[in-house]
């Protein structure tokens, strides 16, 4: 089927009062990031809605990627005519006749004259539209409440909008209007699941992973840089810092405690984020925490652990039971690469015997006992590796813009 444009539907956001305005821009600089491998889609906005004009560009592809921008939450293709009577029954017809239709087939009309001037009301306008279409189309009946197609008629003074089908997209906020966050990216399913999350929810997120090299592989590593890419399909743009941990890491061993070997790790690479998000301007830290779930999510080992930073951290996931995680995982593409076997630095570490509560005290004994720790905390924040994921493509020199300038350039 042909159409002229696609409507596109804000979410929650739009109850915002003063704040809206701030959020619908947000909206509109995702959206042209996410259009811009059509070149002929123009974009035009309204009070509470936003369009896409086709101009021969292909709706379905058009729509598979509009479906990830954050804030909307569905997606209608439209036909557009002149706000002519005669001309509205044509195209109506013509709309509706490209349709799958079945033998009692239920629809309805539902006009909404925007333009006060146009001669006939939205209730005559239902009439004025269903009649031809029973005529033409003996297989359908009206039907009032829920029927299988409600074709909408919004009649404006240079053009009338006819669409019946809306695309369900992710909703949520537009992406960064919640300021920014750093998150903790294993080559798990939560923490990438915790990404998306996040990213719903209007914060923009830069990603940590932790390697320890030679006992992680680079299957690792590039599993790790898959993720991230899929999650910048969603984003646009994601910075992901890639820190060196093997020197941390062996310094929590021949202690004799073994079973705080996973808290002492988890702390320091709080640490370490926090240092990283002081630079990158990020106001709280985002985990793929999920309460019980092993060891160190229990809930002292998470008390005891988030003590070693002062900023927020935000566990999106923490209520959620495994199967519905995995469930997400599948839905946003992220679960086939997290599966893939590569191990990170914790699955190989992890002892036998890991404690479920810690104590504070004698946690923070062993920290102080280790004084050259802070110095390899400051270390790995400097020997780390920072890469640029865009719309699903790692971001070199030659794509257009230098490392340090895309490292520069405002979000979007």
């Amino acid at each position: 089927m042909t159409y002229d444009m696609l409507l596109l539907r804000f979410g929650e956001f739009t109850l915002k009062g003063r704040n809206r305005n701030r959020f619908e821009k947000s909206m509109l600089n995702h959206v042209k990031s996410v259009i811009r491998p059509f070149p002929k889609a123009k974009i035009l906005k309204e009070y509470g809605r936003m369009y896409v004009e086709l101009n021969g560009e292909s709706p379905d592809a058009l729509i598979e990627v509009l479906r990830k921008v954050f804030g909307l939450v569905s997606i209608s293709p439209v036909r557009v005519c002149p706000s002519e009577l005669d001309a509205i029954i044509e195209t109506a017809v013509d709309f509706i006749g490209k349709s799958q239709l079945s033998d009692n087939t239920t629809f309805k009309v539902n006009a909404r004259r925007v333009w006060k001037k146009f001669p006939h009301s939205s209730h005559e306008m239902n009439h004025l539209i269903g009649s031809p279409l029973l005529r033409t189309y003996p297989q359908l009946k009206v039907q009032v409440r829920n029927p299988q197609i409600e074709l909408k008629v919004e009649i404006r003074e240079d053009l009338t909008y006819l669409f019946h089908e809306a695309v369900s997209a992710v909703g949520g906020y537009p992406l960064g209007s919640n300021g920014k966050a750093m998150l903790l990216l294993s080559g798990g399913i939560d923490s990438p699941v915790a990404a998306w999350s996040a990213m719903r929810r209007g914060l923009e997120v830069e990603c940590v992973h932790f390697y320890s090299y030679p006992y992680t592989s680079q299957q690792a590593k590039d599993k790790v840089i898959e993720l991230t890419k899929i999650l910048s399909n969603y984003a646009g743009r994601i910075k992901l810092h890639l820190v060196p941990f093997t020197d941390v890491q062996t310094s929590f061993t021949g202690l004799g405690q073994d079973n705080l070997m996973i808290t002492l790790m988890r702390r320091a690479m709080l640490r370490i984020t926090t240092m990283i998000a002081e630079r990158e301007n990020a106001l709280a830290i985002v985990t793929g925490d999920s309460l019980g779930q092993v060891a160190s999510q229990t809930l002292p080992s998470m008390n005891v652990i988030g003590k070693a930073t002062d900023l927020p951290i935000l566990r999106p996931l923490v209520m959620m039971d495994k199967n519905d995680i995995i469930n997400l995982a599948k839905e946003i593409g992220t679960f086939e690469t997290s599966i893939l076997p590569f191990e990170d630095c914790c699955t190989l570490f992890v002892p036998k015997s890991p404690t479920t509560n810690p104590n504070l005290r004698i946690v923070e004994s062993i920290e102080s006992s280790l004084v050259d720790l802070p110095e390899k905390l400051q270390i790995a924040v400097e020997n780390k590796e920072t890469i640029i994921l865009k719309n699903g493509k790692q971001m070199t020199k030659g794509d257009n813009e230098s490392q340090d300038e895309v490292v520069k350039e405002e979000w979007f």
